[in-house]
């Protein structure tokens, strides 16, 4: 996902930047996207007579939603394609105005999103994995009505095996046709697919430090989710090379570290006035605070092939993020790593997947990736068994065993030598994981 359409916890609404007119134009949007994040201002906004400064307004105050604690909400990309070829198809317009006309109470539930191949199924609030699970079988059950009927399959992993960038369509809406030509390229070369979970925090306080702590665990959430080591039909030898594709846009990638909100504040406000950026969820980082919805948002997963895979993801995440919270509400301080750790933890797991050996800690421990899952589990049980999900959570122990999604892709294709086959393996997967 690239911008998302933000109905699971949301996003703010977004404007079109002016490209011409003067200071005066300028100053008049970047006051207008401050207030859309939420920014206060002083009462001086109309600049004096001779002044043509284009930032005569206070720092932008970005508010951050208080939500119920450990609430959640998923995102879930699917891939379309054409159920004769398995290519991908641009179907999606044609899907979702099936969805206004047989199912218009799923209009924002099943969404679209910046490739005409991809739609999204985008859950409502949840307390417990149980009923994101739910949510999505039903939405699954919609779509699949919908896409039986156009000779459309189903599948979700972080690429398609052979499809060429080439060839896929952009939506026509302005934010997506002024990233591709702003990042030429590699914006036309995003043809990747991913799962994204928000998680509601309670305080502002708390976003920050649970953002920095949650860097540590990307390698976990990478290796577990990597699906995509096929791109256009290469064999890239990475577990996740969407990992690699999506940190090439602009504000993509591994978050900065804060200490403060007011950091925070700066870094947003300096990326609007500067224009890098026209709307806070323009910052597309792994892992980012969602201001106007009072969540983080864990971006790192590759698209999941299953909907086992989603609630395990899930439940892992909820369990991370309300531990934590609780933590910091008994005064501990949560741990970090240097920025440097972090980064070549992505890579390791990006291109290892599961026998990576990734960075612990601050001191630079090392052990296998796998290791450090199984005593994940096993430290967060507790938490799965008060929030509900401690089904969800074991089941990675399982996950790992019959082995997670790239491992099963690049099986099929030993035994197969085909990526016609591979990407079978996937249509089955999914369907066979909720019917």
């Amino acid at each position: 996902m690239i911008g998302g359409p933000g109905a699971v916890h949301g996003e703010p609404t977004e404007a079109s930047a002016p490209r011409d007119g003067g200071a005066a134009s300028a100053r008049e949007f970047r006051v207008s996207l401050a207030r859309e994040c939420g920014a206060s201002h002083s009462s001086n906004l109309t600049a004096e007579s001779g002044e043509s400064g284009a930032r005569d307004y206070d720092r932008t105050m970005v508010d951050f939603a208080r939500s119920p604690r450990s609430t959640l909400g998923v995102e879930w990309e699917l891939a379309l394609l054409d159920s004769r070829s398995l290519d991908l198809t641009p179907a999606a317009e044609t899907l979702l105005a099936d969805v206004a006309e047989y199912a218009p109470e799923f209009e924002k539930k099943i969404v679209g999103e910046m490739l005409t191949n991809t739609i999204e199924l985008v859950t409502g609030v949840h307390t417990q994995v149980s009923t994101v699970a739910e949510d999505l079988a039903t939405a699954m059950g919609a779509v699949r009505k919908l896409t039986e009927a156009r000779g459309v399959e189903l599948m979700s992993a972080g690429t398609h095996p052979f499809a060429q960038w080439q060839s896929q369509e952009v939506r026509a809406k302005d934010r997506y046709l002024e990233l591709v030509d702003r990042t030429q390229w590699w914006g036309r070369n995003m043809l990747i697919f991913g799962v994204h979970v928000h998680v509601g925090i309670d305080s502002r306080d708390k976003v920050l430090p649970i953002v920095n702590a949650l860097l540590a665990y990307v390698p976990h959430l990478q290796a577990l989710s990597a699906s995509s080591p096929f791109w256009g039909g290469t064999d890239t030898g990475y577990a996740s090379n969407r990992a690699m594709m999506f940190q090439q846009l602009p504000t993509a990638g591994l978050p900065f570290q804060f200490d403060e909100w007011a950091d925070y504040e700066k870094y947003v406000d300096d990326m609007l006035t500067t224009g890098i950026i026209d709307n806070i969820n323009e910052i597309r980082w792994d892992i980012r605070p969602a201001p106007h919805w009072g969540t983080v948002e864990v971006r790192v997963c590759d698209g999941l092939p299953t909907l086992e895979e989603i609630l395990a993801i899930t439940a892992f995440i909820q369990c991370l993020v309300d531990d934590m919270s609780e933590r910091l509400d008994a005064g501990e301080t949560l741990p970090t790593m240097p920025d440097w750790f972090h980064n070549e933890n992505k890579w390791r797991a990006a291109r290892y997947g599961m026998d990576a050996i990734i960075i612990e800690n601050a001191e630079a421990d090392e052990r296998l990736v796998t290791e450090c899952l199984a005593d994940e589990i096993e430290r967060l049980s507790p938490v799965a068994e008060r929030l509900g999900c401690a089904e969800e959570l074991h089941s990675i122990t399982s996950i790992i065993e019959r082995g997670v999604p790239y491992q099963r892709l690049q099986k099929v294709f030993g035994a197969t030598g085909s990526l016609t086959e591979v990407t079978r393996s996937l249509i089955s997967d999914l369907r066979n994981s909720y019917s």
